[in-house]
C-alpha cells in the first residue's frame, strides 16, 4: 500500500468532475418535485442524454452540439413522462419507473453501433493567470465549462426559488396545486414545465459522463447516479445548496475510493466500490435532521375539474 501516490490537489479537482453529473441530475429533479411531482426516470433521462449527445458529438465532431442534444433527448423522454402523468393521469411512481426501463432498454439500441469510438475532447475553461496558480489553480480554474455551470445554475436555482415571482408560483403549485388553481395559475402547464427542465438537467448530466468524465459510450454507464440523485433531494431537504454539498459529497468519496484502489489498501474491492453510495446516505440522512417538509403535493395527481 503507498498512499503516497494520492495526489491531494488532483484528487478535489477530480472530485468536482466526479460530482458534476450527480449535481445536475439532482438539480433539475429539485425543480420537479418543488412543482409537487416525483419522476423516478431520472435514470433513464440521464443514460438518454449518454447516448444522445456521445452520438451527436461523434457525428458532429462537435462536443458543445452533443451536449445540446442530450438536453433535448432528455427533455424529449420526460415529455412523455409529463403526458402520462399531468395529461393521462397515470401514477407518477409506476411511470417513472416505466421510463427509467425504457431509456436504459432504448439507449442501449441506440448505443450498439457507439460501443469503442472515441468522441472529440471538450476543452478546459483555463483562465489566465488564475490557472497557472499553485494548488488553487488546477482545483478551481482548470476545468471544462459544464463544471461552472453546475455550479452556477445552483446559485440560479436557489436564487429564482427564493427570491423570484416565479419561484413562489413553483413552490405554491407543489405545496398546493388545488389553491394555486383557484389563484388562477395553471398548475398542469407549471408542472410540464417543471419536468421539461428537469429532464433537460438530467440528459445533460448523462452526456457529461459519457463525453467528459469518462468519454465513451457503455451500455448502462450511469451505473445508478439518477437513483442517487433521487435520494440526494430528499436528503437534502429540497434544498439547492445542499444538493450541491451532497453532490461533492458523493463525488469526493468515489474518487477517493478509487485511489485508494489505485494504492493497493488491503479492503475487498467490492466494499471500496459500494462506499460512495453508503457513505453519501449516511451523511444525507444526518443533514436532513431538521425535519424539513417535502412539498405537501408531491406525488399527488392534479385534474382541473377538482
Amino acid at each position: 500500500m503507498d498512499l503516497s501516490a494520492i495526489n491531494p490537489v488532483l484528487l478535489i479537482a477530480s472530485l468536482m468532475v466526479a460530482a458534476t453529473p450527480l449535481l445536475l441530475a439532482a438539480i433539475g429533479e429539485l425543480v420537479v418535485e418543488k412543482a409537487g411531482v416525483l419522476n423516478l426516470g431520472v435514470e433513464g433521462m440521464m443514460i438518454i442524454g449518454a447516448i444522445c449527445g456521445f452520438a451527436i458529438a461523434v457525428e458532429s465532431s462537435s462536443p458543445l452540439l452533443g451536449l445540446i442534444a442530450a438536453m433535448i433527448g432528455g427533455a424529449v423522454l420526460s415529455l412523455l413522462f409529463a403526458f402520462l402523468t399531468q395529461v393521462a393521469l397515470a401514477n407518477q411512481v409506476a411511470s417513472g419507473l416505466a421510463l427509467t426501463l425504457f431509456g436504459l432498454g432504448l439507449s442501449a439500441l441506440m448505443g450498439q453501433s457507439y460501443v469503442g469510438v472515441k468522441p472529440p475532447a471538450m476543452a478546459k475553461l483555463d483562465l489566465p493567470i488564475l490557472s497557472d496558480l499553485p494548488i488553487i489553480g488546477p482545483i478551481l480554474f482548470s476545468h471544462d465549462p459544464v463544471l461552472y455551470f453546475g455550479i452556477g445554475l445552483t446559485a440560479a436555482i436557489w436564487a429564482l426559488l427564493k427570491f423570484s415571482r416565479i419561484g413562489l408560483i413553483l413552490r405554491a403549485v407543489g405545496e398546493n396545486a388545488e389553491a394555486a388553481h383557484a389563484l388562477g395559475y395553471h398548475v398542469v402547464r407549471v408542472r410540464i414545465m417543471a419536468i421539461l427542465f428537469g429532464g433537460a438537467c438530467a440528459g445533460l448530466g448523462g452526456a457529461y459522463i459519457s463525453l467528459i468524465r469518462v468519454p465513451q459510450w457503455t451500455e448502462g454507464m450511469t451505473a445508478g447516479i439518477g437513483w442517487i440523485a433521487l435520494a440526494l433531494v430528499v436528503f437534502a431537504s429540497w434544498k439547492p445548496w445542499r444538493v450541491l454539498l451532497g453532490a461533492y459529497l458523493f463525488g469526493g468519496i468515489n474518487v477517493l475510493q478509487l485511489n485508494l484502489q489505485a494504492a493497493g489498501i488491503a479492503i475487498p474491492v467490492e466494499y471500496l466500490a459500494m462506499s460512495p453510495y453508503l457513505i453519501t446516505i449516511l451523511v444525507l440522512v444526518i443533514m436532513s435532521a431538521d425535519k424539513s417538509r417535502a412539498p405537501a403535493s408531491l406525488g399527488k395527481i392534479f385534474h382541473a375539474s377538482q
